[in-house]
Parts: structure tokens; sequence; C-alpha cells
């Protein structure tokens, strides 16, 4: 998934994205410069997971990796899954249960499928995610259970691990968190939730993300995406210079 240089994904909701949307993130020169577009959320209530992917495909050919909030979100018209063990909670269900229940649909959807170790940073507040996980956030104090977390997810075979503080999070992951997590893994890191601005993403992509992650910053409005893709384009162009 990481190609060895800073990567940046947005998050539509199948709840929210419409044409409307779509077509202004669309049209943005930006745009060229997105990786990959995470489609899901942890309840989707309203949208149809079908017409979203449907609607992306019919307006652009970035790389469609679904976010998985429960096995009603498999769905083949995308790229690639990212199969989220939720392995900073102890809810069973989401460790393997939700898994068992798709493991034969996933097996013939043809997405690619990336095991991925999916850890909740407290953002500030009770976020969807956390709600419907029934699952208590790692604290941002407390950087060795983050670390230590993620090092356990590697060992058990997560080909990828997710820091998240959730939709709507007052703050993103601080970058003692993501700076601990990075040195104890050699996995790419996916860093979301709480991202609002183009300094927030440059001190996450600074602390060791290899994917940023934002979404509903972009809903609010979409003529931020300049800023997260100029985030990008500078540490990278940093990155090539000091190498």
């Amino acid at each position: 998934m990481s190609r060895g240089c800073k990567m940046l994904a947005i998050l539509l909701d199948p709840d929210k994205t419409t044409d409307a949307q779509l077509d202004e993130l669309i049209s943005d020169p930006s745009f060229a410069q997105v990786d990959f577009l995470f489609v899901g959320g942890s309840l989707v209530t309203k949208g149809d997971m079908a017409h979203c992917l449907s609607l992306i495909k019919s307006k652009t050919n970035k790389p469609c990796v679904i976010f998985p909030g429960n096995p009603d979100q498999v769905h083949p018209d995308a790229e690639a899954i990212l199969l989220l063990s939720l392995i900073s909670g102890r809810n069973p269900d989401l460790l393997i249960g939700k898994h068992v229940e798709s493991a034969y649909q996933l097996k013939t959807s043809g997405l690619e499928i990336l095991s991925t170790g999916y850890i909740l940073i407290d953002g500030g507040r009770t976020t969807t995610v956390s709600y419907i996980s029934n699952t208590v956030p790692i604290p941002q104090d407390k950087p060795g259970i983050a670390a230590s977390t993620a090092l356990a997810g590697t060992m058990l075979g997560n080909q990828v691990i997710y820091l998240d503080c959730g939709s709507g999070a007052l703050f993103h992951a601080n970058s003692e968190t993501i700076s601990a997590v990075k040195n104890e893994i050699e996995v790419p890191l996916i860093v979301g939730g709480g991202i609002r601005s183009k300094e927030d993403a440059g001190n996450v992509y600074s602390a060791g993300a290899d994917i940023v992650v934002v979404g509903n910053k972009l809903e609010e409005d979409p003529g931020l995406l300049q800023e997260f893709v100029q985030a990008k384009s500078l540490f990278n162009s940093k990155t090539v210079i000091s190498g």
C-alpha cells in the first residue's frame, strides 16, 4: 500500500457522498495528487454502498478501498478492503466475529484483502466508532499502550496499522503516539480522525504516518483539499532533497 513516500486518502461516507460533492472534489486540480478513496464508515444508515461505489467509478479511476463498519459494506466494485480488527478493544465481534461472518463473501469478492490492525485513540469526544464498537479509546498520554498494541498486531500478521481518533474527533493522534507506534512496526501506518488543516497533516506525516486520511473536514469545505495535498507534497519533496 505504501510506495516509500507519503500518501493521502479521502474518506467518503456513503450516507453523505453526493454528485455535487464528488464533482467539486474531482474538479479541483489537487485531486490528481490523491492516492486512494476510502469508502465506508462505522454506521451507514441511509447510504447505498453499491450506489456510492458506482457513482465514484463513473467519475474517477482513483483506487477505491473499502473501510468497512460491518459485513454489509463488502462490495466487489472496489479494488481492496481494509479487513479491520479492532485490536485496541476487547470486543470479540470486532476482533474475529464479523470476519467469520464475511469470510466466504470476501473470498469470492475479488478484492485485495489488507489485514489491518485498527487502533482507536482518544480524540477528545465520543465518536460514532467508539460508541458503536463499545470500545474505550487509548488515551493520548499512553503512547506505550498504542505502540505495544500495534506491535502485537503485526506479530499476529496485520499488514497495515491504522490509528484513528474517529470521525468528528476534536484532535488527531499526537506526535508522541504516532512516533511510538511507527518505531515499533515495519508495515504501513495510516492515521486519520481530527486532521483539520495543512499544519495538522504536516505534523502527522512528520511523526511517522505513511498515509493520512481526511474526511469530515472535506465534507465541510472541499476547497481545503489543496492544503492537504500541499502538506503531502512538501514532505515528499523534502525527503527527495535530503535523500
